[in-house]
């Protein structure tokens, strides 16, 4: 490891540590001392995690950077690289042009955006819950929860680009500042198409007007800025604009990857194609399920029950869609995390989110079962059961302070 990459540390370090003075949460000697101590471990957790490589850098990651260096650096993102939308392939560009091996920047870029995510699930949990002792807890409980170091430092993986603005997201619709809020999500989409999992929570803004028509219109707008350059540098407009669709098969023809979905519960040979087609159309009616729920409730959806419903969201998408890769229940682990730092009694919920999540890495990462994937498939039946009696309850509440 390199001198550049000790002064890379030290200057997110100091960011951190920026964020946190910012925050007022750094004015006493013992809460100095506990973030000091805890941001040097999660920092030495992710040094001690840059050199491994994952088939998926060897493969993949590494190669798109020496194309980018073959083919003129920016000048490259005119042809087809990767199945990685624009934003992030502009910074695999950018790599291209410095010294500093590729392997390293690559895992300080997502490691930057590890405190980007923490941040916002400080801000997030605050919007809910006063407190220095709560925000360093949620601040630094992000950046130590096992599926983001290892995501980021030691996979090699982007998941915490998308999901740090999912969080903001949503914290904006709650805070009121619906602008910015869609502004955030248009970004997390341009990263990563995953960004669907929490993106249906839209319309339940909509209808109970946090969100405004004209406001989801900065969606589009923000996503052709994101991918103008791209463009003005010669890739085709219509391609570039429908990067997703061509890349659909991409993401492979199996049912399940190594995810605690409900596909890990069973074994499929046969009409696979079926029971993908049954799995989004349950999708998409759990959805609607809950769309009609709610709109007969609007005026008691509060704060609360929309944090619980993006929970929801996070989980139920994932889990009854196929295809689902190992990585993709990491906006789950997120919103599973802040929900607990919002309702302490909910602990469990993270523990068993976390539960699933990790059986997945460790399949990957190890290229071994720990325990078999269904094992975090009942996980998730188990977290989705106690939300949805949260979101009854929350719902219930409301009704009970109205009569």
């Amino acid at each position: 490891m390199g001198v550049s990459v000790v002064l890379i540390f030290s200057l997110i370090a100091t960011f951190s540590l920026a964020i946190l003075w910012r925050e007022g949460l750094l004015r006493s000697t013992h809460n100095l001392v506990a973030a000091s101590f805890f941001l040097a471990l999660a920092m030495l957790i992710r040094i001690f995690s840059l050199d491994h490589e994952t088939l998926d850098y060897v493969n993949f990651l590494s190669r798109w950077v020496e194309y980018f260096r073959q083919n003129g650096g920016f000048a490259a993102l005119s042809g087809e690289v990767g199945n990685y939308n624009l934003p992030y392939l502009y910074f695999l560009a950018f790599f291209s042009y410095l010294k500093t091996p590729d392997l390293y920047l690559i895992k300080v870029l997502s490691i930057f955006f590890d405190v980007i995510l923490a941040w916002g699930v400080m801000k997030t949990v605050a919007h809910f819950k006063s407190g220095s002792t709560r925000k360093l807890v949620a601040f630094f409980s992000t950046l130590l929860l096992p599926t983001v170091f290892l995501n980021g430092a030691y996979w090699g993986q982007c998941d915490s680009i998308y999901v740090a603005f999912t969080v903001w997201s949503i914290y904006f619709a709650l805070s009121d500042r619906p602008k910015l809020s869609v502004i955030f999500i248009a970004i997390s989409f341009a990263f990563k198409l995953q960004a669907i999992f929490v993106m249906p929570v839209f319309f339940i803004l909509l209808f109970t007007n946090r969100v405004k028509f004209s406001h989801l219109l900065l969606f589009p707008a923000t996503y052709f800025v994101i991918i103008a350059p791209a463009v003005l540098l010669g890739r085709p407009f219509i391609e570039t604009l429908t990067l997703y669709i061509s890349q659909a098969d991409s993401i492979g023809s199996g049912l399940n990857y190594n995810s605690p979905s409900v596909y890990a519960l069973f074994s499929v040979s046969e009409n696979i194609g079926m029971w993908a087609s049954m799995g989004i159309a349950i999708a998409f009616l759990y959805i609607f399920v809950i769309y009609a729920w709610l709109w007969f409730r609007k005026n008691r959806v509060t704060d609360e029950v929309l944090l619980t419903v993006t929970l929801i969201f996070c989980i139920a998408v994932p889990f009854f869609l196929p295809h689902m890769h190992d990585r993709y229940f990491f906006s789950a682990d997120i919103f599973a995390l802040i929900f607990a730092l919002v309702f302490p009694r909910k602990l469990p919920i993270p523990l068993l989110v976390s539960f699933g999540s990790l059986l997945g890495y460790h399949a990957y990462l190890r290229e071994a079962y720990l325990l078999p994937m269904g094992y975090g498939a009942v996980a998730m039946i188990f977290v989705l059961f106690m939300v949805l009696i949260e979101l009854a309850q929350s719902i219930n509440v409301r009704q009970q302070y109205k009569d």
